[in-house]
Parts: structure tokens; C-alpha cells; sequence
């Protein structure tokens, strides 16, 4: 590049779901989500809950506010809680980096004092006890007490590719112990349109599970339409 580019870009104008979308989505699986989207919809199986499911709440929804760092950067994300709303996810992409923090106690505690839902990085976090203490939760790629760098160039409240997917400001957020799944703006109607006929679906197959259903009637259609065949 000829000239340095600028050090913070934050969007002014910044595109939200309605707060009747984004409540369809309370106390809603994961799975469900990616069941609804055709199997897909969850980031890379790398990020996954810090505490593993101890400590933190282990569910969070709403929509992205995405900081767009370097590796080993994060001055997006100082951006992103600069003008976060409470509910926001904020989700700091540092384009994989590892070996390094995305953010700690301190950071946390901050979103947290914000109202913000969560916080989602394909980077790695530092500071574990006082993270629970701040009681955010938290998605990561892991744990480093390596410091990070607040120099940029960043972007607030564009998008970023994180764990395998694009995530755009305003996409819906849902995270649990499963992992992290991204409805996009576009879909989020269409969705929700679909978890009451999921969530039926997967009632009652749980309960025909629990009366001791163990049948695989597609195999068997198989074997009889000689698609499948049983080999001594």
C-alpha cells in the first residue's frame, strides 16, 4: 500500500433484528438452528464454550456486532464495545491467530457492564477466573496468557469470516455447549418460521426413544429394495 490505511473504521449505521426475532430465539438448541438451515450454520468446532460448560451460562443469543481484528490484535474489538448495545454478541474474528489473547478478564467485565449477551473469537482468551467472575460467557479457540496488540487497522460493525463462516453485523447469534451457530439476516424469519415444527419433531421421536423405539426403517426399506444388501 501506497498509505497507511486507517487505524479504526466503525459503521454508523449498523442493521439489528427486531427484538420479536431475536426472543424466538431464547432457550433454542443449536441443533435446531442447523436443522432449520439444512444441516449447516455452525462455526468451526474449534470455538467451543471456555469453561466447557462449567462456570458460565452455556446459552447465548442475539445478534452480532462483529470487530474485525489482525492477528494478535484488538483494537476492532475495543471499537465493537465502544458502541455495543445490551444483547449484542460481540463476535472478534483474529483470522484464526493462536497463541495469543483476544481478550480477558478486563474486557469482559467491561461487555459485560454493557449489557452485552456474549462474546465469540476464533482467537483464545486469558484471565479464566476472572472471566467466570465477571460472568460473561464466553466461545473460544482456547486459553493463552499472551498479550495482544491494540494498533490496528480494524473494522467495527462490518463482517468477518470466523470459524469457516462469513458472520455479517446483524446476524443472529446462538451459542451453547454444542457450539456456536450463525443465522444470517437475510434467513432469520424463514427460521424461526421452522422451530415449532422441529421442536415437534424432535419430541416426539424423543419420546418414541424413551419407549425403547430402536428401529432403522430407511435401512430396512434399503435391504428390501436391494440398495443395501446384508453380506456373511
Amino acid at each position: 500500500m501506497i498509505e497507511e490505511p486507517t487505524k479504526l473504521q466503525i459503521r454508523k449505521s449498523i442493521r439489528r433484528p427486531s427484538a420479536e426475532q431475536i426472543a424466538a430465539f431464547r432457550d433454542i438448541p443449536t441443533g435446531f438452528l442447523c436443522d432449520a438451515m439444512e444441516g449447516q450454520g455452525a462455526l468451526c468446532g474449534t470455538i467451543q464454550h471456555i469453561g466447557g460448560g462449567r462456570d458460565l451460562p452455556t446459552h447465548a443469543y442475539g445478534p452480532a456486532l462483529v470487530a474485525d481484528n489482525g492477528p494478535a490484535e484488538i483494537l476492532a474489538t475495543m471499537g465493537a464495545l465502544h458502541i455495543a448495545q445490551a444483547g449484542d454478541i460481540v463476535v472478534a474474528a483474529v483470522h484464526g491467530h493462536k497463541n495469543c489473547s483476544a481478550a480477558g478478564d478486563r474486557f469482559c467485565g467491561m461487555m459485560k457492564n454493557k449489557g452485552v449477551a456474549a462474546f465469540v473469537t476464533d482467537g483464545q482468551m486469558r484471565d479464566y477466573p476472572g472471566i467466570v467472575a465477571a460472568g460473561l460467557p464466553a466461545w473460544c479457540a482456547g486459553l493463552s496468557p499472551n498479550s495482544p496488540y491494540s494498533n490496528g487497522p480494524g473494522k467495527v460493525g462490518f463482517g468477518a469470516v470466523v470459524g469457516g463462516r462469513n458472520i455479517e453485523t446483524g446476524d443472529m447469534i446462538v451459542a451453547d455447549r454444542d457450539g456456536v451457530v450463525v443465522v444470517p439476516f437475510a434467513q432469520i424469519d424463514l427460521v424461526i418460521s421452522q422451530l415449532v415444527a422441529i421442536k415437534e419433531l424432535e419430541d416426539t421421536l424423543d419420546e418414541k426413544v424413551q419407549g425403547g423405539f430402536c428401529d432403522m426403517p430407511a435401512v430396512q426399506a434399503m435391504l428390501d429394495e436391494g440398495s443395501a444388501k446384508l453380506i456373511d
